[in-house]
């Protein structure tokens, strides 16, 4: 329906449409002033996918102007990458900096299966050449004053950008829970990701490379191995204000193998303002003794973005 009404819209505009050209980067008197107008209105917008959307009815509309349209919607493109590409360049560290605020409670399986509180920030700078991530995550539960989950991460995450879809790796991860059989763990891998997946909606960012573990347990025992990291991260969004992601994270190791992987859907509220529900499973392949080797955490909360 869509594909039939707006081209007969154009159409039907035409004899009615102002004789003076659009405003802005339009300027052909070749193009009738309705094409104009639907164009300029499109890229004024800033949605490539309004702009694509438009060019389309619009090269049928008027097919004698195809090739006119499709330039000038190629240089609005190319004008924007350029303006991308030059923000990246000279901005400041502040300015490209990213983030989202996850205020929430959760349910847990496994050791232990209570209700609780859950802070989590991550923080993205995207720049030219190098991208940041830094990630923190707190969660406390007590049931009748005694304490029964207590699990906190930080991670940081440096990339070096080879070209749009291939980069280099560092990472750095402290981590603590001591309810799936450790105190302490520190983890430090270098490798090369790879993008997969670049698009408006669509994300897939893939790593593999070797990595150092240490983990004090709480039998006190002490491991510490090489091993080999892979981390996968998957985001989707299928409707407006709604996206699906997915985190996944392993280290294969002779000793004592995980897994981690976090499934989370979030739909906005208002504004920077989201609801999400998300569920969490960690995984030890050789726990210590009366540890269980799985764990889960379903979470409900709100997420600020900025």
């Amino acid at each position: 329906m869509r594909s039939v009404l707006l081209p007969l819209a154009a159409l039907l505009m035409l004899g009615n449409a102002p004789d003076a050209p659009a405003p802005g980067v339009l300027d052909s008197d070749d193009i009738p002033p309705v094409i104009r107008a639907m164009l300029q209105a499109a890229m004024e917008s800033g949605n490539e996918s309004e702009v694509a959307t438009v060019e389309k009815y619009a090269r049928n509309a008027s097919p004698e102007n195809a090739r006119e349209i499709a330039e000038i919607t190629s240089k609005w493109r190319t004008a924007r990458r350029e303006a991308a590409t030059e923000k990246l360049r000279t901005s400041d560290f502040l300015t490209l900096l990213k983030g989202r605020i996850e205020v929430g409670g959760f349910y847990s399986t496994g050791n232990s299966n209570n209700g609780g509180v859950t802070v989590n920030a991550n923080l993205t700078r995207e720049g030219y050449r190098w991208r940041h991530r830094l990630a923190l995550l707190a969660e406390y539960q007590e049931s009748n004053g005694v304490k029964s989950r207590e699990h906190y991460l930080a991670a940081f995450e440096p990339n070096y950008k080879i070209d749009d879809r291939a980069y280099i790796y560092g990472a750095a991860q402290f981590e603590s829970d001591r309810y799936l059989g450790y105190f302490e763990r520190y983890s430090a891998s270098v490798g090369a990701g790879y993008s997969a997946i670049k698009s408006s909606s669509v994300s897939l960012d893939l790593e593999l490379g070797p990595a150092y573990r240490y983990t004090r347990f709480t039998d006190e025992t002490l491991e510490s191995n090489l091993a080999a990291r892979g981390t996968a991260r998957f985001g989707w969004t299928f409707a407006p204000g709604v996206r699906l992601t997915q985190d996944a994270a392993a280290y294969l190791q002779s000793a004592n193998s995980t897994f981690t992987g976090r499934t989370a859907l979030s739909a906005r509220l208002f504004g920077p303002v989201s609801a999400q529900l998300s569920y969490d499973i960690a995984y030890e392949s050789k726990p210590p003794e009366g540890q269980a080797s799985t764990g889960t955490t379903s979470r409900a909360s709100l997420v600020y973005s900025f």
